[in-house]
């Protein structure tokens, strides 16, 4: 199984998580950011929203 890191940063007068160059939406807070549904943007500038069961997600952590 896969792992991935999701950082909390700031960006875009707010807050989100990001993993490589790819950030999520923005939150009003950093504690928002680290409890945000999985939705990114992705290289093209369009959104995605994953709707699947997790099943086969990576494991995950939040690096603040």
């Amino acid at each position: 199984m896969s792992h991935v890191t999701y950082t909390i940063v700031e960006h875009d007068g707010g807050w989100a998580y990001k993993v490589g160059d790819v950030f999520s939406e923005t939150f009003a807070t950093r504690e928002a950011a680290q409890s945000g549904e999985i939705e990114y943007e992705d290289s093209s500038g369009r959104w995605h929203d994953e709707d699947e069961s997790g099943e086969d997600r990576p494991e995950t952590e939040v690096k603040d």
